[in-house]
């Protein structure tokens, strides 16, 4: 039997120090850059400024050995009238580079992804209203996903298709660099090209934030003019967001399967468990 308990952090504080406890899991697992502390420290920012934005949650997995945790969910409760839509932390922020999955419900072993479904039953069912839960982007196989979708009676996994930029910038016209002086100078291109407001500020952030970190290459072709930005993870290249005078643009191609976990909304009052299949047992 796992003796391992799960326990809740609300609010942004709790959360970031749940983000850093969290990254030698992250690590060991090899998260994606957008599953991150500096991709989700700067998720939080961007919600803190908006009002009504919703809280972040974390829930976290400890096992009777101390140390880094076995398993974390970062999650965002929405409250939309009397209901709760429930998602991935950073879920809905863009812009998000294409092709893999961004999102991750981190879990060392079957059995921790076992319990971390437990705890993110246990806190839908304590929710006020009705809610809604919708974990997306996340990769094939997810054990945790799978664990709450037998959980539910009405849970639904699905599946989509990515698209991921190609760079194909290359030749002696081309400058690649990770100097964040660089990225402020090529910023604007980029920055004038998205239409939301929100989108721009999230990505001057998150840019500046990787670049600083060494995360970031910008690849600039003087003509046609075109910027590419790229996240760098060691060997790993992931490009982010791209730009072009001209009105072909950059390229892109199939990527990875997207799988996404989907409980509908549910009625009021709430009853735990009412709709899981171990209460029809």
């Amino acid at each position: 039997m796992s003796t391992r308990v799960v326990r809740r952090a609300v609010g942004r504080d709790q959360v970031v120090h749940e983000l850093r406890a969290a990254a030698p899991l992250m690590a060991d697992l090899a998260a994606p850059v957008t599953a991150r502390a500096p991709w989700l420290t700067t998720v939080l920012d961007a919600g803190r400024a908006r009002r009504f934005g919703g809280r972040p949650v974390a829930l976290v997995v400890e096992g009777d050995r101390g140390g880094p945790p076995d398993a974390v969910a970062f999650l965002h409760l929405r409250r939309r009238g009397i209901a709760t839509d429930v998602t991935v932390l950073g879920d809905g922020i863009a812009p998000v580079p294409g092709g893999r999955p961004t999102a991750r419900l981190l879990a060392r072993d079957e059995d921790a992804a076992a319990v971390l479904a437990a705890g993110i039953e246990h806190v839908l069912g304590y929710l006020r209203g009705s809610w809604q839960l919708r974990l997306a982007g996340l990769p094939m196989g997810d054990p945790t996903a799978r664990h709450l979708a037998a959980r539910f009676l009405d849970g639904r996994i699905g599946n989509v298709r990515s698209r991921q930029l190609v760079d194909t910038l290359e030749g002696d016209r081309v400058i690649r660099s990770t100097d964040p002086r660089v990225l402020e100078e090529k910023l604007p291109f980029l920055l004038d090209r998205l239409p939301q407001p929100r989108e721009r500020t999230f990505l001057r952030a998150a840019a500046r934030l990787h670049a600083a970190i060494g995360q970031v290459e910008v690849a600039v072709r003087a003509e046609p003019r075109a910027v590419l930005l790229t996240l760098v993870d060691g060997t790993d290249r992931w490009p982010w967001l791209g730009a072009t005078d001209d009105a072909v643009g950059l390229p892109t191609a199939p990527g990875a399967p997207l799988v996404s976990l989907t409980v509908p909304s549910t009625g009021w009052p709430p009853v735990p468990g009412l709709r899981s299949r171990g209460a029809q047992r």
